[in-house]
């Protein structure tokens, strides 16, 4: 099982984050739980790292190689976009990759206040969006970012 299969698998059921790590199958965060994928072979730590390496260009493989860590966007043309964090746990590479969506949901989608399309049409200030790992701080921004661009001229 390759890189590309697992994040497709991923995508069909709705999964959020993909978390590899050496000595395990991959795991999934499917509303919020950890569930590992059912029936698939161990990673090993040699074949993990093959994976990440291979999708890191000259400047990212330099710093990781230089820090052990690394954060990284990886894109699969038909399949989809992910942020990754690449880094070394007890002398092996892992891996966690977030799904970024190719559409971006609107604040209507989200069933947001309309306080924040309120917030968005202010022509400045300092807008503060927080929460644990996971609650939809980046998906707020972007939707909020989107209205912005459909609904006034801006940068």
């Amino acid at each position: 099982m390759n890189l590309n299969d697992i994040l497709g698998v991923a995508l069909k059921s709705k999964t959020s984050d993909i978390h590899l790590k050496a000595g395990l199958s991959p795991v999934f965060r499917i509303d919020g739980k950890l569930r590992p994928l059912p029936k698939a072979p161990r990673l090993t730590s040699e074949a993990l790292r093959s994976m990440c390496v291979a999708i890191m260009n000259d400047k990212q493989r330099e710093k990781f190689e230089e820090v052990n860590e690394v954060d990284l966007a990886y894109s699969v043309p038909g399949l989809g976009r992910f942020r990754a964090n690449v880094f070394m746990q007890r002398n092996s590479v892992s891996a966690v990759f977030r799904v970024i969506p190719f559409k971006v949901a609107s604040l209507d989608d989200l069933l947001m206040p309309q306080v924040l399309k309120k917030i968005a049409q202010e022509p400045r200030g300092l807008v503060l969006i927080t929460g644990a790992t996971g609650t939809g701080k980046s998906t707020t921004l972007a939707a909020m970012v989107d209205f912005i661009n459909n609904n006034r001229t801006a940068h």
